[in-house]
């Protein structure tokens, strides 16, 4: 009996991740994926976030693999134990800086514990949203392994990243199912 793979669940962060991003791309096209959807993307509430992230890794069939941006990095890491432990692994990528960002004020302090699961961090070194050391910070905390990108940033289309190989890969390396690609859906 072979293991199944894993679901993938897309986090987006702050604002939603939208046309062009990595995320929405990704969710267009890789298999077995389900794509968080919050209802308010600029007035974001911890609970509500969190509330709605646990639902969707309860609705997952079998093990998820998470792939967070921004906000939905520090949502990620807000889960408590019970949903944590359905993750397989995670990549956390660009973390939000909840304390520099008044709007985000509700999702601080950042939980600086070990996350119960493999994860990978992607950081830059020039992310207007959350500097780096911070960002290595949260990486040491959650004994996430580190990747340190230059000038890639906050990882999203405004600073050129669309499908995003490297992240892929990375993604690949947590155990995701990459090979049966779905057809993207016509917009």
């Amino acid at each position: 009996m072979s293991t199944p793979h894993p679901t993938v669940v897309i986090v987006p962060g702050w604002r939603n991740s939208g046309q062009g991003h990595w995320q929405t791309l990704w969710s267009d096209t890789l298999p077995s994926v389900l794509r968080v959807e919050q209802d308010d993307w600029l007035a974001p509430v911890r609970r509500a976030w969190v509330d709605r992230l646990s639902e969707t890794i309860a609705h997952a069939p079998g093990p998820v693999v998470v792939v967070a941006h921004s906000l939905g990095c520090i949502t990620t890491a807000h889960l408590p134990p019970k949903v944590a432990a359905r993750i397989q692994g995670a990549l956390l990528v660009a973390p939000a800086d909840p304390e520099r960002r008044g709007v985000l004020a509700d999702f601080a302090p950042v939980p600086y514990q070990r996350l119960p699961y493999r994860s990978v961090l992607v950081a830059s070194g020039n992310d207007p949203y959350c500097p780096v050391r911070t960002a290595g910070a949260y990486a040491r905390a959650w004994g996430s392994e580190f990747v340190r990108l230059n000038d890639a940033g906050h990882i999203n289309v405004d600073s050129g990243h669309g499908h995003w190989p490297l992240g892929l890969a990375l993604l690949q390396s947590l155990g995701a199912e990459l090979t049966t690609a779905r057809t993207p859906q016509p917009a």
